[in-house]
């Protein structure tokens, strides 16, 4: 996310970013649910400079559509079960299904505080593992769930950024810094 917010906003935004997103990180991997982070990135948002309007509509659209730590999750969890049962994972449908469902199941889930299990239980039953697979599934989710929802969450603060500097020019957090000097 440094490339991403040194786009958005050259070393201040790199700065601010990393100064205010150490409140929403820890609450992502506590609750493990975007939608729970969402108070906090909204906060955090509002102190690096993201304009109300477009931080309040940001936000929450990521916060249920910006899911790419849980998809990566997902595909790592359904190639760990296909390798641990001896299937191959090849093929156009394999891949294909793989993907769909993980979009699916990130989107889906992503306000459930531990929806992951929905997710993984949709994986055994969809691909025809054995009941076994289950625990083994919520297992790994269990690992990697917390910091995919970090991942999820993060990143949308970071998403807010760029389009405020789309919205509001390169110079955004200057502005922003001159506004804040001028109060003060």
């Amino acid at each position: 996310y440094a490339l991403y917010t040194y786009y958005a906003g050259g070393k201040e935004g790199v700065k601010s970013y990393f100064k205010e997103i150490i409140e929403p990180s820890v609450t992502s991997i506590a609750t493990q649910s975007s939608i729970a982070t969402l108070p906090t990135n909204l906060s955090a948002a509002q102190r690096i400079g993201v304009p109300k309007d477009i931080r309040e509509i940001i936000l929450p659209i990521g916060a249920t559509m910006h899911m790419d730590g849980t998809v990566l999750s997902s595909i790592l969890k359904i190639s760990f079960l296909f390798g641990i049962f001896g299937q191959e994972f090849s093929g156009m449908g394999t891949y294909l299904t793989a993907i769909m469902l993980s979009v699916l199941g990130g989107v889906v889930m992503s306000g459930v505080p531990g929806g992951g299990l929905i997710g993984e239980m949709l994986i055994v039953n969809m691909y025809g593992f054995p009941a076994e697979a289950f625990p083994i599934i919520a297992t790994i989710g269990f690992l990697v769930d917390p910091p995919a929802t970090w991942l999820n969450a993060t990143g949308d603060t970071v998403a807010s950024m760029i389009v405020t500097r789309m919205v509001e020019g390169k110079d955004w957090m200057v502005k922003n810094l001159t506004k804040h000097e001028e109060i003060l």
